[in-house]
């Protein structure tokens, strides 16, 4: 199949780009305009999510795609990235135009925990699986939701932050990273779900959570990734909740990048966990436990 990937430079986008391509789909994958400034890569296409608000704007990068991969996606709103833009703005205008252009197969990356949610993060993330679902109960197109727990790997912001917290001897948690639940999921087993839903599971529409085979508390995954990697047992301590508040809003002055932040620290009010069996079929197989992440996605 020729699949428009976007988001292909990401961190779940780079290893959908090579699980898609050892799967043997010509993959045409889609670049920010910085990265287009550098000479394009023969299989790469430019487009900026912050602008391309309109189905017109897409129409022509859909010439000659079977299908459709969303892996754009932002956990915070910056001037160079604004949230409502990148996830609900332009992706709407890329599933309409993937209406009008006959490209029924859309896979949309989304995620777990966004139900109920009064973060812009949820609000936009569901606005754009709210416009999904209407164009496929018009019988446009014949989409699937993926709603991935926290996903880990090499490359990944918040996995490279609880490795960071896993290699210290006396960590100061966030009062909520020590009740809040989450069920780790490896970006390899995200990107297996994808190929599959581009393959054998070509015909299976609506929403899959993607999650790790077990749930646990978000303390307790850092303990494991630093027992993962030959560490005995941290001194944890908690920090108040005022002083947790007046952290996230220093998080919130770094760089978009930085993971801990207002946003990230609203986020974890829900747990983020599911029942694995939907996940699991799609796979063929259970995912890799959270006890064997360092070595089966990180190392």
């Amino acid at each position: 199949m020729h699949i428009l990937l976007t988001g292909a430079t990401g961190f779940i986008g780079q290893t959908l780009h090579a699980a898609l391509r050892a799967a043997g789909h010509q993959v045409h994958a889609g670049v920010s305009p910085r990265s287009a400034q550098a000479k394009l890569q023969p299989d790469q296409v430019p487009m900026d999510f912050a602008r391309d608000t309109t189905p017109e704007a897409w129409l022509p990068r859909l010439q000659g795609m079977d299908a459709v991969v969303n892996a754009v996606g932002v956990l915070r709103d910056s001037p160079a990235r604004p949230i409502d833009a990148v996830h609900q703005h332009t992706p709407c205008a890329l599933f309409q135009a993937c209406a009008q252009a006959g490209v029924r197969r859309v896979v949309q990356i989304s995620a777990l925990g966004i139900d109920g949610s009064a973060t812009r993060y949820a609000r936009t993330k569901l606005a754009a699986e709210a416009c999904l679902r209407s164009l496929s109960d018009a019988g446009q197109i014949d989409p699937v939701i993926l709603r991935p727990s926290v996903v880990f790997g090499k490359g990944g912001d918040s996995s490279a932050l609880f490795m960071t917290l896993a290699r210290l001897p006396v960590v100061v948690f966030p009062a909520p990273m020590l009740t809040a639940r989450i069920q780790p999921v490896s970006v390899h087993d995200l990107a297996a779900a994808v190929v599959a839903l581009l393959g054998p599971a070509l015909q299976r529409t609506g929403t899959v959570a993607c999650t790790g085979p077990e749930p646990l508390r978000m303390a307790d995954f850092v303990a494991s990734l630093r027992q993962q990697q030959g560490h005995g047992p941290a001194l944890v301590m908690r920090l108040p909740l005022p002083l947790t508040r007046l952290s996230a809003r220093l998080g919130d002055l770094l760089p978009a990048s930085v993971p801990w932040c207002s946003e990230s620290l609203a986020l974890l009010d829900s747990d983020n966990v599911s029942d694995p069996a939907e996940f699991e079929r799609l796979l063929g197989r259970p995912g890799v436990h959270y006890s064997r992440l360092v070595a089966g996605a990180w190392g």
